[in-house]
């Protein structure tokens, strides 16, 4: 097993899924083979984040039937875990984070092999990366709603040593307490505390954000810890959600189950829009697939 950098871009020319699948040309193939059962980095070139942006497990290869000379590596469901810090290529004293794309000086080159779609990375290479894309987010936004809380959350906020790179690997990348934290703070700053469903934008005495984070397509169904797997939500509006009381159409309206649902309820809780509030940035939106997994395993099947 081995660690390797997958280039991954929005708009791909490959037939990419995000967190689902890879395509890649046969010249990398036995560097993704290498990765099988072990955890890559995804990273963005300019017409993306320009950075790496989230950390995932390989589970399969397997060919392209329909284009010669070219497979599929598809990636363990529920692995993915965005980080909370886009990773540019070079740390903050300006040395490149892979050691194949440092010049004379230590900077990152251009050219040569950081155009390589995937690209080998050492147990210390990944260590730093991971150290880096999840060292936690600040703001009011992002922090627990109540003063104090956040040191409930020491554990996942304690630095990623990556000397460490057994525990980053097995403990770290693994911990669901870990995860929920880091995933929490993401989808709030992304929302900037803002309920998507309610539009309601409420703050405590401390000026934090009162919403919680809720996966669309859940934990347990092997959903991602990725904001285009989440909702800022209030306490309500997450528990609703989640018991498939409401839920969310292709085109971001808000889908409500009248049966279970009064309309008084409903006039006091959904955004009188009747759709979605989405994140500024449209790299946060919720993904279409996962939408459409919670209207089609999750919305009105609660008896």
């Amino acid at each position: 097993m081995a660690n390797a950098v997958f280039i991954q871009n929005p708009g791909s020319i490959y037939r990419d899924e995000p967190g689902i699948v890879y395509h890649f040309p046969k010249r990398y193939l036995g560097m993704v083979e290498e990765c099988l059962g072990d955890w890559i980095v995804i990273y963005e070139g300019r017409k993306g984040a320009f950075g790496y942006t989230s950390v995932l497990k390989v589970a399969t290869v397997v060919p392209d039937h329909e284009l010669e000379g070219h497979y599929y590596a598809y990636f363990e469901r529920g692995t993915e875990w965005q980080f909370e810090q886009v990773v540019p290529r070079s740390d903050p004293m300006g040395i490149a984070y892979e050691t194949s794309l440092r010049g004379p000086d230590g900077a990152a080159i251009s050219g040569g092999a950081s155009v390589s779609a995937v690209r080998r990375l050492s147990f210390a290479e990944f260590g730093a990366i991971v150290s880096a894309g999840l060292k936690p987010l600040e703001g009011p936004e992002a922090l627990p709603r109540e003063a104090g809380m956040e040191h409930a959350f020491a554990e996942a906020q304690a630095p990623f040593e990556s000397a460490v790179i057994v525990d980053i690997r097995d403990t770290v990348l693994t911990s669901r307490l870990k995860r929920d934290a880091s995933f929490a703070r993401n989808v709030k700053a992304a929302y900037k505390g803002r309920c998507a469903i309610s539009g309601l934008d409420l703050r405590n005495g401390g000026g934090r954000a009162e919403v919680q984070a809720a996966h669309i397509r859940p934990v347990a169904d092997k959903g991602p810890d990725s904001v285009i797997n989440g909702l800022a939500l209030s306490g309500t509006l997450h528990w609703m959600f989640d018991r498939g009381l409401i839920s969310v159409g292709e085109k971001h309206e808000i889908l409500v189950s009248d049966n279970k649902v009064p309309a008084e309820v409903r006039q006091r809780l959904i955004s009188p829009t009747g759709k979605l509030h989405l994140p500024e940035d449209a790299r946060h939106h919720p993904h279409p697939a996962f939408l459409k997994y919670h209207r089609e395993n999750i919305y009105g099947m609660t008896a």
